[in-house]
C-alpha cells in the first residue's frame, strides 16, 4: 500500500511539474507584445513547443506602412540553455530541429522568411522585400525573446537561410554570440561567374564530358524528348505559362550540371548512348524533377527569392553558347539568367551591399562557423577564409549541398568545431 501511495504521489508531482512548466512559459509568452501563440506537438527531448505569429512592421523604419504576421516555431528546452534562432530563407512548414540546436541542447526559434509561406503582407509588392527589412524581422524577434531567454544566442541557417544569417549578423552584430552558416553562397555579382569555373573543373574530365554528352543528346533529340516530357508533365500537373514548354525544357537541360553536383549525382548513373532515349528521359525527370523548377508552380513559389537575387543577393546564369546550334528558345549570345521575376517585372541590381558584407566578413566577421561541401556547386561562392578574424571554416571532402553537415564531419573536424563553440559560448558540450 505504501508503494502504491508513493507511486501516486510521484505521478501527481510530475503532472503538477508539467502544468507549472506550461503555465510558466505561457505566462511569459502572453506578456510579450506582438506575439500570438498556440501549443503544438513537442519534439523529442524538448519540454514544450509553440507555433508563433509575430506582428512585424512591413517597413521597420516607417511603421505607418502597415504590418503583417510572421510565422515562427518555438521549441522550449530550458530557461538556462542557449537559444538558436533558425534564419530560414524560404517558408517554414514544420518545426524541424537543427543539428546545432541538438548539439548545444538549446532552445530554438525557427523563423519563416518574410514574403514566403504564411508570412505574407496584404500586398506582394516587393518594395519591402530586402535584406535590411528581413534581418530587422529577426532583430525584432531576438529583442522580444531575450526577455525570456537571457543566455547565449546562436543564429543558424542552411543555404539561403545560411546567407540570411550572414546578413543578419552584419546588420545586427550584437544580437547573437555565434553564427553557424551551412552551405551559404555569398555571391559577388548578379551573375556570379565563379559558378562556371566550378562546373568546368569539378570532378573528372570523363564525368564532365559524360554530363555534356547527356545534355547534347537531349537537345539533339528534342522532338522525341519533348513528346515524352509532355506526358510526364500532364501526370505531374505541371503548367507552363510564365515560360513556354520549350523554354522550360532548355532551361532544365542547362540546369542539369548545376543540379547534378549540388545534390551529389553519380557519374555512373548518367545514361550513355547505349541507354534507350525513353529510359534516358526517365532518368532526367527522376533526377530532382528538373522541369518542375521551371513550371509556373515553382516560379511562383520561388518568386520572392528570385526578386531578392536579382535585386541585391546575386545568383547565376547558364552558358547556353556551349550548345549554340541546339538551343532554339533561349538566347545564346548572352547567358540566360536563372532568376524569374514576379509578374516579369524589371529589377535593377545593386551590388553595394554584397561588396560591403564581403569587406566586413574579411575584417570584422568574428565567431562565424561556415560549413560547405567540396562537391556542392554552391561552394564556388563560399565565404573565403580570412586570418584577420576569429572564425572557422569547414570544407567537407566529397559532400554535397545536403550532406555538408556536422553529422558527416570527420572526428577531427567535429572536435575542432566543438572546442571552438565551447570557447566562444563559455559552456561545456557533451
Amino acid at each position: 500500500m505504501k508503494k502504491f501511495l508513493l507511486l501516486i504521489t510521484f505521478i501527481f508531482a510530475l503532472v503538477n511539474l508539467d502544468y507549472a512548466q506550461t503555465q510558466n512559459i505561457e505566462n511569459l509568452l502572453f506578456n510579450l507584445p506582438d506575439v500570438i501563440f498556440k501549443k503544438i506537438e513537442t519534439p523529442d527531448s524538448f519540454e514544450l513547443a509553440y507555433e508563433l505569429k509575430i506582428r512585424q512592421p512591413l517597413n521597420h523604419f516607417d511603421p505607418s506602412k502597415g504590418f503583417f504576421y510572421q510565422k515562427a516555431f518555438l521549441s522550449h528546452k530550458a530557461f538556462d540553455r542557449p537559444t538558436v534562432i533558425n534564419t530560414a530563407g524560404y517558408s517554414k512548414k514544420k518545426n524541424n530541429i537543427l543539428e546545432i540546436t541538438k548539439l548545444l541542447s538549446a532552445n530554438q526559434i525557427a523563423v519563416e522568411h518574410r514574403y514566403f509561406g504564411e508570412s505574407l503582407p496584404d500586398s506582394m509588392d516587393c518594395k519591402y522585400l530586402d535584406l535590411k527589412q528581413a534581418t530587422a524581422d529577426l532583430h525584432h524577434i531576438n529583442q522580444l525573446f531575450k526577455r525570456i531567454y537571457t543566455g547565449k544566442w546562436v543564429s543558424s541557417g542552411i543555404s539561403k537561410g545560411g546567407v540570411t544569417t550572414i546578413f543578419y549578423r552584419y546588420f545586427y552584430p550584437d544580437d547573437v554570440d555565434v553564427s553557424v552558416a551551412y552551405v551559404a553562397p555569398l555571391n559577388k555579382e548578379r551573375e556570379d561567374k565563379r559558378i562556371y569555373t566550378f562546373l568546368d573543373t569539378v570532378g573528372t574530365d570523363e564525368c564532365r564530358e559524360k554530363i555534356k554528352s547527356f545534355q547534347t543528346r537531349l537537345l539533339e533529340n528534342r522532338d522525341e524528348v519533348l513528346s515524352y516530357l509532355k506526358f510526364y508533365c500532364i501526370g505531374a500537373g505541371l503548367k507552363f505559362n510564365y515560360l513556354t514548354f520549350e523554354q522550360a525544357f532548355e532551361y532544365a537541360v542547362l540546369e542539369y550540371p548545376f543540379n547534378f553536383w549540388q545534390w551529389g549525382g553519380s557519374c555512373v548513373n548518367i545514361p550513355g548512348n547505349e541507354t534507350s532515349l525513353e529510359n534516358a528521359v526517365e532518368y532526367f525527370v527522376s533526377w530532382k524533377d528538373p522541369l518542375k523548377l521551371f513550371s509556373d508552380q515553382d516560379i511562383k513559389y520561388y518568386g520572392p527569392h528570385y526578386y531578392q537575387s536579382a535585386a541585391e543577393m546575386g545568383y547565376y546564369g547558364y552558358e547556353s553558347y556551349k550548345f549554340k546550334d541546339l538551343i532554339k528558345s533561349l538566347p545564346t549570345d548572352t547567358n540566360p539568367q536563372a532568376t524569374f521575376m514576379p509578374n516579369k517585372m524589371d529589377v535593377s541590381f545593386d551590388g553595394s551591399l554584397l561588396k560591403d558584407v564581403h569587406e566586413w566578413i574579411e575584417s570584422d566577421g568574428n565567431k562565424f562557423i561556415y560549413i560547405y561541401g567540396s562537391k556542392d556547386t554552391w561552394s564556388a561562392c563560399a565565404v573565403q577564409p580570412s586570418d584577420k578574424v576569429d572564425s572557422q571554416w569547414f570544407f567537407l571532402t566529397g559532400k554535397d549541398h545536403g550532406a555538408a553537415r556536422i553529422a558527416n564531419m570527420s572526428v577531427e573536424e567535429k572536435q575542432k568545431l566543438v572546442t571552438t563553440l565551447e570557447r566562444w559560448l563559455s559552456l561545456k558540450i557533451d
